[in-house]
């Protein structure tokens, strides 16, 4: 699985808002300077969040951005399909449209498993258990498995 920078940036910024706390508001340029992200680029996935309604967003001296909701409450795959859309494509259709033939026939239900996968870990972890570092006990048992940490 591909985790593209729109993710990656978009989930970091959602972090730092979750330390904030619940109303805290953090300014693009805060964000871009706590976790050391190009502020443009943060400034166009900002807008996807907010369009979203993942955040607020408020002007003046005081304003900034802030969690539209608790952290207890967005998931991390939220945030995926709010800056890249679905969890899973294939050659741009979701899963279940795909039709294969011949000796791809069953192709497409490899595809659909492993999108409920995904959405197994993406959608059952949350801003705030990624920020207290308490995941779901079925997401630490994926962790814990041999060559889980090893690269292939």
């Amino acid at each position: 699985m591909h985790i593209s920078a729109r993710t990656d940036y978009a989930v970091r910024a959602l972090l730092t808002l979750a330390a904030a706390g619940p109303g805290g508001t953090v300014t693009g340029q805060a964000l871009a300077a706590e976790q050391q992200l190009p502020q443009k680029f943060l400034e166009a996935i900002l807008a996807d969040l907010r369009r979203s309604g993942l955040i607020r967003s408020r002007r003046g001296p005081v304003g900034g951005y802030s969690l539209a909701r608790p952290a207890t409450e967005i998931a991390v795959g939220d945030v995926v399909r709010a800056v890249d859309g679905p969890l899973a494509v294939v050659r741009g259709e979701r899963p279940e449209q795909a039709v294969y033939a011949g000796a791809a026939e069953h192709l497409g239900a490899l595809w659909v498993a492993l999108r409920a996968a995904v959405r197994t870990v993406l959608d059952e972890v949350t801003l705030d258990q990624v920020l207290r570092g308490d995941l779901p006990a079925p997401v630490r048992h994926l962790l814990s498995e041999p060559g889980a940490w090893q690269s292939r």
